[in-house]
């Protein structure tokens, strides 16, 4: 209880040297705690927006032939897709890049060649101008795309086939298609490079008879798609998928995929670039933990002569070593507090730091390199304990050192020294 005392007594601010160091200490750990929680905020933040617009506009599982090839009766096998508990949706498709071109400007987009009907309950797409219309001869464009060609609804769009450099003995001329919508995502890659077509013009540009090349399937819970097994054999949705399919089409040459297998690269990225981020960052921190233990150096040099007074009246050195480490433990929970606060300060008023930084030429998140039209953020409140508590006991660590040898000091030699 002593040691508390005295500790908060040497925190009280008065004019000197020692004061302005401790306050520079408690906003150096207040800037390294913030900065660390932002990071990590920002990162889990980009996370979760690259996952929530994969499962908004990738299929959730994914069945293709295990070889090159189409699958058939594909239509039997969506309705017994949508009969399996879980299954929202199902929809064939085909997948293939294209050259699109209008008014002498050429893209290579994905062509998505898709059921018309089951689509809508398949991709629940935002409209940004039209609607979402296949029929005849329409195509559905990103919204980045229609602004890099400078295409609009109504407009006619020219989709060459890539068979006519595969099959280079025939002829595949190119479709001239309507522009009956312009969806938007809010995501680079998809907005300016995929295009939605129906199944039968998708079929004349790959150069597919019938059929379609892949099954996609949409379920209601995208993250337990993992499979348990259980006596030796594989539970789950992906494998009554896999029983179905082979039900229906009497062969085991096909290749299911999920959406962690297919987009694990971005998801594996990002976690590791959080994790390095997060390692350098703590430097910072540990350099305002530095700054600390500086503090505890500056102050006992100055309380020298009340050391020795205070063991010559037969305080212990652990009660007098306390007093150090709790001086310098403190700041660091001021700090460590205070830093949380402007964390979240800061976190709140991102995107409106971002569009301010704009109004100067600083794009600092421009949509072309991140593939987002917004900072996304989130806190994940065990990392801001994670975050604390290392402070904390780095601080309590790098405290001890100073805090005993200023303790440990004779207390004659210290009641000579002025």
């Amino acid at each position: 209880m002593f040691s508390l005392f005295l500790a908060l007594k040497y925190l009280r601010p008065r004019r000197g040297i020692a004061s302005v160091v401790t306050l520079l200490s408690i906003l150096g750990v207040t800037i390294g705690v913030a900065i660390v929680i932002i990071v990590r905020a920002v990162f889990t933040g980009f996370g979760d927006t690259w996952q929530t617009k994969i499962l908004d506009f990738k299929p959730h599982i994914v069945v293709r032939p295990n070889y090159r090839g189409t699958l058939q009766s594909i239509d039997q096998l969506c309705e017994r897709y949508e009969q399996l508990p879980g299954v929202i949706a199902s929809s064939p498709s085909i997948e293939t890049r294209v050259l699109a071109e209008y008014d002498n400007r050429i893209l290579a987009p994905i062509l998505l060649g898709v059921d018309a009907t089951r689509i809508q309950k398949m991709l629940p797409l935002e409209m940004w101008n039209g609607a979402f219309d296949l029929s005849d001869s329409n195509v559905v464009i990103g919204v980045d795309m229609s602004r890099q060609l400078g295409i609009g609804v109504g407009d006619e769009l020219l989709l060459y086939s890539p068979m006519n450099l595969i099959n280079k003995d025939e002829i595949y001329f190119p479709e001239r298609l309507q522009v009956s919508g312009v969806f938007s995502t809010g995501q680079a890659d998809f907005d300016s490079g995929y295009v939605f077509v129906s199944l039968p013009v998708a079929r004349d540009l790959a150069g597919v008879a019938s059929g379609a090349n892949s099954i996609n399937i949409r379920v209601a819970e995208p993250q337990k798609l993992r499979p348990w097994y259980k006596g030796g054999y594989q539970h789950g949705l992906v494998a009554d998928v896999r029983r179905t399919t082979f039900e229906t089409l009497s062969t085991a040459a096909i290749r299911i995929s999920t959406w962690q297998e297919l987009d694990s690269l971005i998801f594996n990225a990002v976690a590791t670039e959080k994790n390095m981020m997060t390692l350098l960052l703590i430097f910072i921190s540990v350099v305002a933990i530095f700054c600390v233990v500086n503090t505890i150096i500056v102050i006992t040099i100055q309380k020298t002569h009340e050391v020795g007074l205070l063991k010559s009246l037969g305080f212990s050195t652990i009660q007098l070593t306390m007093t150090f480490v709790l001086y310098g433990w403190i700041q660091c929970l001021i700090g460590t507090g205070l830093g949380i606060g402007l964390a979240f300060l800061v976190l709140h008023n991102l995107q409106n730091l971002v569009n301010f930084l704009a109004t100067f030429g600083l794009d600092v998140f421009p949509k072309a390199i991140y593939g987002l039209d917004a900072l996304p953020w989130r806190v994940v409140p065990m990392e801001i304990v994670q975050v604390a508590v290392l402070v904390v006991l780095f601080c309590a660590l790098a405290s001890l050192l100073p805090a005993w040898r200023a303790a440990a000091m004779n207390p004659v030699n210290a009641l000579r020294k002025e």
